[in-house]
């Protein structure tokens, strides 16, 4: 039997405290481990290449752009699956066997990493995040009969599920966008149960008041827009 290819792409901007960790945290499951290092101005780059990662550098800031430089670069040599984990070390990256397993035993296309409160470290999500993630969920759910309890950036997904997916949000939206995509398209997915502490450094996004409005309205707004496209 042919071994599934797994590829990870972490989004990273200025996590040289944590980055390290997460890449030594990682169980060797993977054929390419991508670092997209988002106009960093520490030591990440340094540090994941010293750490044995692939290390692409994208100048225009936002999470998605840093995801859409991974997905291009990884179309060289495609894997079966494609994992996303942040660089923060709020997740926990050994739990990444369980998050592919469903994907490798063909129950489904796409899998995210749910922070079930009882798995959570207290303080690790602000208030502001909590509520926000449950008003999407709820939206989801209203509009699109969705299961989702959460937009966990910790997620699994089929290569070429991801591509038919035409990922295009540059920002915040990018995390809602592929959960949108795949209830519109009716792809089988599913979520698992996923540890969750606190992140080493300050949030870019829930970090600040701004940060944390902005992530917000452009979730909302991804998910009301999408309901009325055709």
């Amino acid at each position: 039997m042919n071994k599934t290819k797994i590829s990870i792409i972490i989004p990273a901007y200025n996590e040289e405290k944590s980055i390290g960790n997460v890449i030594n945290s990682l169980p060797e499951v993977y054929d390419k481990l991508v670092v997209v290092n988002n106009g960093s101005n520490d030591s990440t780059e340094i540090i994941a290449k010293q750490n044995g990662a692939i290390v692409l550098f994208e100048k225009k800031r936002g999470y998605g752009n840093a995801c859409l430089r991974g997905i291009e670069f990884l179309k060289k040599s495609p894997p079966d699956i494609v994992v996303f984990i942040d660089g923060d070390f709020s997740d926990y990256p050994q739990e990444i066997i369980q998050l592919i397993r469903p994907i490798e035993e063909k129950k489904v296309d796409f899998v995210v990493g749910s922070r079930v409160k009882s798995l959570r470290k207290k303080g690790s999500l602000t208030l502001q995040q909590i509520f926000g993630n449950k008003l999407a969920c709820f939206l989801l759910k209203i509009l699109y009969k969705s299961k989702f309890t959460d937009l966990g950036p910790f997620r699994a997904i089929k290569w070429n599920t991801l591509l038919d997916l035409n990922m295009i949000d540059k920002t915040y939206g990018w995390t809602v966008e592929m959960q949108l995509k795949v209830l519109r398209k009716k792809i089988p997915y599913a979520e698992v149960p996923v540890s969750y502490r606190n992140r080493i450094g300050k949030s870019k996004i829930s970090g600040t008041l701004k940060g944390t409005l902005s992530a917000g309205i452009k979730i909302i707004c991804w998910i009301i827009k999408y309901y009325f496209k055709k």
